[in-house]
């Protein structure tokens, strides 16, 4: 709203930002959708704009806003890797910090990255109560480019910077104006208190952030938090170099550290970390997207869900729907067990208000929105029922069959099946073609990974729905075909195999992890069998017993740890010795892997971690190629986003079918 006698002229400085006269103020604001990125044209819309307040004695200060949801989603990584197009960012921060009149930033959504420095130029900051604000560069592989990690620092002291910027997660309104890096938030309209304020500002020395003094701070909380980044890295340069130039921030002058973070935003711009990372990034929101004539298929609406079974995985697919707002009835075999599995879901909701994730009010509102029962006939309502019962083919069958006399007829029925053949399942329900895999890992309401499984007689609209599902649940969906593990697990069924096989030719299981976290991984091959138990995959060796081809190689170690009792964490011992939870090599399973070669006949050798790494990364990508060649995964990106979503493989190595890529790239090159 304008009050009685300001006059309102737009003006255009470029495709994506106008301005609007607001009395003695101009708001400029920037209106490149989806998200403001700071292309070359919002760029030179800024400086035009720039130029035209100067040039206007009338008009005595500026507004910076954006138009939307986001006040500026960050750069355009579209543009990285092309010939720089003027006027770069730090000439357009460096403009704003330098006006001679106030600007005002009017941050009315997300201010990430490139945004959040041009924040930090402005001589005021006033935000939305809704806003949030973050430096996810490191995300990419990247440090802040255009004054981040100078300016940051002298706002809100190096600690706080420095966990901001290596986090990379940003921060609600209220906690960045507790920190000091924001002035003020306003509580009615946005625009019209940033105009006040700018008019206000207008007789009073502007406030440039490039020339405050670093706080005082304490050396040593700065080292601790340094130390902690370091510890999280794995092998990432980001994290490194940021706690380098934000340490830069209290020791040079702004001119100084700006030429330094520039040089290292390019280099870290043009090193294979960021372009693993950058690869990733666009697979991500290219995974779990329709094409061809289905791509036209509409998402039906979802309002309530069933999910039958309420272990650790149906209470975690609870939890995640109740959080994006669904009715959920959760079903169980007996009463009993339904209110336990309710209790169980109610107990998940509580953690989340212990750790400040949400409210009170919000956990009020997601337990209103829960039912428990053991009767089926109460799910005849719902839009879509997830079973996460028993992986056994009969019982599953059961349910669903069950829920044929039951559901209506669009209802959609998704299994979230690991291992066995959905199509079987649907085959033996009255409408196959609305059976879909939903495919979580646990725990459901952490993991953002989902394969959603295409059937053969699935509905181009039930998959459609389930996508969207998913993405409601804010879940990172990928589309697989039908196959025994899926993407993922059949890709880690051979990863483990080759892991087998290296510990037949000479290595260890700690030799195994070593050099897989060396790589990056967070957790080693057989450290991770361990914590997910060795008697799941056991108990389906088990089960495929009968029809295992005799004469293929078989391992029989595992089998022998199962038999023995060693079934990993939660037994104290599997491949490792567990005790106070710490995670020690124990010499009883290295001298039966010692005694196992003898009895195969195996002569031992020395195997390199490099070498351990190379076969390892090649038995996924083979399985990928595989994957590709059956149909079964999209893309080998798909593939990649699956692997670092669901099973650890480091982000910044840019997936398995991404390094193999490179790797072959490179080798060509030389």
């Amino acid at each position: 709203m304008m009050s009685q006698g300001q006059q309102s002229d737009r003006i255009t400085y470029s495709s994506v930002v106008y301005g609007e006269r607001r009395g003695q103020c101009v708001v400029v604001t920037l209106d490149n959708p989806p998200v403001n990125a700071i292309s070359a044209d919002l760029r030179a819309g800024i400086m035009a704009a720039l130029a035209d307040v100067r040039s206007k004695p009338d008009v005595t200060a500026v507004v910076l806003t954006g138009a939307g949801k986001t006040f500026v989603g960050g750069a355009d990584i579209k543009e990285f890797g092309k010939p720089p197009a003027e006027p770069t960012l730090p000439d357009v921060i460096a403009a704003i910090e330098g006006m001679d009149k106030p600007v005002v930033a009017a941050i009315n959504g997300a201010a990430l990255g490139g945004g959040l420095e041009l924040a930090l130029a402005c001589h005021v900051r006033i935000a939305a109560p809704s806003a949030t604000l973050g430096m996810p560069e490191v995300n990419l592989g990247l440090v802040p480019g255009a004054g981040g990690t100078q300016r940051l620092p002298r706002l809100v002291g190096p600690v706080t910077a420095l966990e901001m910027i290596t986090d990379g997660k940003p921060v609600p309104a209220r906690a960045a104006l507790a920190s000091g890096l924001i002035d003020g938030i306003a509580e009615d309209d946005l625009v019209e208190h940033a105009v006040a304020l700018a008019l206000d500002h207008a007789a009073k020395p502007l406030r440039r952030t490039g020339t405050l003094p670093v706080p005082t701070y304490e050396g040593s909380a700065f080292e601790a938090a340094a130390s902690r980044v370091l510890k999280k890295a794995r092998g990432r340069s980001a994290p490194a170099e940021a706690i380098r130039l934000v340490r830069l921030a209290t020791e040079v002058p702004l001119a100084d550290g700006l030429r330094e973070e520039r040089a290292t935003f390019i280099r870290l711009r043009d090193s294979e970390e960021s372009t693993a990372l950058r690869h990733i990034f666009f697979a991500e929101r290219a995974a779990g997207k329709l094409a061809g004539p289905d791509a036209d298929a509409t998402p039906r609406d979802i309002l309530r869900v069933g999910i039958a079974g309420t272990g650790l995985m149906g209470c975690g697919i609870a939890v995640a729907a109740l959080t994006a707002g669904y009715w959920v009835i959760a079903l169980d075999q007996t009463a009993e067990a339904a209110e336990k599995g309710a209790a169980r879901i109610k107990d998940m909701i509580g953690q989340s208000v212990k750790s400040g994730r949400i409210s009170e009010e919000v956990a009020s509102q997601q337990i209103a929105r829960l039912a428990a029962t053991a009767d089926p006939r109460d799910l005849a309502d719902t839009d879509m029922v997830i079973e996460a019962v028993f992986d056994d083919l009969d019982v599953k069958v059961t349910l669903f069959q069950q829920l044929d006399g039951i559901v209506r007829k669009d209802t959609i029925l998704a299994t979230n099946t690991s291992y066995l053949n959905p199509d079987d399942i649907a085959a033996r329900t009255a409408v196959p073609h609305r059976v879909v895999g939903l495919h979580f890992f646990s725990p459901a309401n952490i993991m953002r990974l989902v394969e959603v499984v295409r059937l053969a007689k699935t509905e181009a609209d039930v998959l459609a729905t389930t996508l969207a599902f998913a993405r409601k649940l804010k879940k990172l969906p990928v589309i697989s075909g039908v196959c025994e593990g899926f993407i993922g697990n059949r890709i880690y069924s051979a990863y483990r195999s080759e892991g087998e096989r290296l510990l037949e030719e000479g290595a260890l299981p700690q030799d195994v992890d070593r050099a897989l976290e060396a790589y990056g991984f967070p957790m080693g091959l057989f450290a991770v069998n361990d914590m997910a138990g060795l008697e799941i995959a056991w108990a389906r060796r088990k089960r495929q017993a009968a029809t295992r081809d005799p004469t293929a190689p078989y391992f029989e170690i595992p089998d022998r740890l199962c038999e023995a009792g060693r079934f990993g964490r939660k037994t104290g011992k599997g491949w490792y010795l567990y005790e106070d939870g710490a995670r020690r090599v124990d010499p009883e399973i290295d001298a039966m892997i010692a005694a196992y070669r003898v009895e195969k006949g195996l002569v031992a050798r020395e195997l390199s971690d490099a070498e351990i790494v190379d076969r390892l990364l090649a038995a996924m990508a083979r399985e990928g190629d595989a994957l590709l060649a059956e149909g079964i995964a999209a893309s080998a990106s798909d593939i990649d986003v699956v692997m670092i979503n669901g099973y650890g493989f480091p982000a910044h190595r840019g997936g398995p079918m991404f390094a193999r890529d490179r790797k072959h790239k490179a080798g060509t090159a030389q």
